[in-house]
């Protein structure tokens, strides 16, 4: 790990999140995408990021899961400092600590349910220490994630992701965050594709999933519906102000 990467344990850096001034300008672009925003996110907290497409919200989920590096300002991600990091260390951190729920949901079509469920697993020797502390199986642990979502794995058998609907590729894809236990969840419009009824059952599901876990919780969504199922809502424009 580089000189500095990891974040003092004195102050804000205590917070599974804390980014001061932060901006991202993306190459040979006239205005920078993001600037100057603030955000501090506790573990165990749920966090709704609202705002019309466009203004930046999955670029600032892709700075805080470690896929893009800010062009100025300060982020710390579960106490690793990731202006000071390289790829290849931002792409560890993620992988031990920081499950995406994309909104494309990048499941591989041509693999099974359970071989999508357990990628993370794989690459990634800390989610396997976890699972192996509490005595679990990736394959259990996996099967009870996804049972905890809505979905019987034994019930959908050996068939491919590709198969599946929508709305189970979206349990699958939070499933796979969720597996292995990282301390924060990025969820990228993880509702757009479902009705209000299925919506509603998925945010219930994630939510429980993610309380019982104690990881914080990150959603970017345009739906002000899904406002009461989070603590607090944020606006990237409320972001460039002071910290929250």
């Amino acid at each position: 790990m580089a000189a500095g990467a990891q974040a003092s344990s004195e102050g804000p850096t205590r917070a599974l999140v804390h980014c001061e001034g932060l901006s991202f300008r993306w190459p040979g672009a006239e205005a920078p995408t993001l600037q100057h925003l603030n955000l501090t996110l506790h573990a165990g907290e749920a966090v709704l990021l609202r705002g019309e497409s466009g203004q930046g919200k999955s670029t600032f989920l892709s700075l805080l899961a470690g896929i893009l590096a800010p062009s100025s300002g300060s982020l710390t991600v579960a106490g690793h400092d990731f202006h000071a990091l390289g790829q290849r260390q931002r792409d560890r951190v993620r992988g031990a600590d920081i499950g995406v729920i994309f909104q494309q949901f990048n499941l591989l079509p041509f693999l099974s349910i359970l071989d999508n469920l357990l990628l993370p697993i794989r690459f990634s020797t800390e989610r396997q220490a976890r699972l192996h502390a509490l005595g679990a199986s990736p394959e259990k642990a996996a099967e009870a994630l996804l049972s905890a979502l809505g979905l019987s794995l034994r019930a959908l058998g050996n068939r491919s992701v590709g198969a599946l609907s929508v709305g189970q590729q979206q349990r699958v894809a939070a499933a796979r965050a969720l597996l292995g236990g990282p301390r924060l969840i990025l969820a990228d419009e993880p509702t757009s594709a479902l009705d209000p009824k299925n919506r509603d059952a998925f945010l219930r599901a994630l939510k429980d999933a993610q309380t019982a876990r104690g990881a914080a919780l990150l959603c970017v969504s345009h739906d002000p519906a899904l406002e009461p199922f989070f603590d607090r809502t944020v606006t990237l424009a409320a972001l460039q102000g002071d910290t929250p």
